[in-house]
């Protein structure tokens, strides 16, 4: 067995159970806490998609918006350096924003862009891009 770093190790046992069910990544995430179904694992208030949405099109201070990289849907981003996030997990995408926000991650592009959001301004933007087409992959196809 290759030797793999604890890091490396958790990044997949997470990848691999997250892969065990057959629903989707929407499905326990936008819809529901938008209707006050479920709480955020981030701590933060339920999203709205329809909000959301609009606050991807918001520029902020460097003049970029989530959709000028990501794509509108959320699928269609304008590098190979940047991710697919539509129908990504909704609390994934709030703890990766907080992260970015509050310093404990970080990244050139997306540090800066998540340093002024609110926890409802995260909380939308994980409504709206979970509830879009997932084109996400999984290891399941290897």
């Amino acid at each position: 067995m290759t030797s793999l770093r604890f890091p490396a190790v958790l990044a997949l046992s997470l990848a691999l159970a997250a892969c065990g069910g057959s629903d989707t990544p929407a499905e326990h995430s936008a819809p529901d806490r938008a209707d006050g179904h479920t709480e955020s694992s981030a701590g933060l208030p339920g999203g709205h998609i329809e909000a959301g949405a609009k606050q991807a099109m918001v520029k902020s201070a460097s003049g970029q918006a989530c959709v000028d990289c990501h794509g509108k849907d959320g699928n269609t981003p304008n590098g190979e350096d940047r991710p697919k996030i539509g129908g990504q997990y909704a609390d994934y995408i709030e703890h990766s924003l907080q992260a970015y926000r509050d310093g404990n991650r970080d990244h050139p592009l997306m540090t800066p862009e998540a340093k002024n959001l609110t926890d409802q301004q995260i909380a939308d933007l994980a409504a709206y891009f979970a509830s879009q087409p997932n084109q996400l992959t999984d290891l399941s196809h290897m």
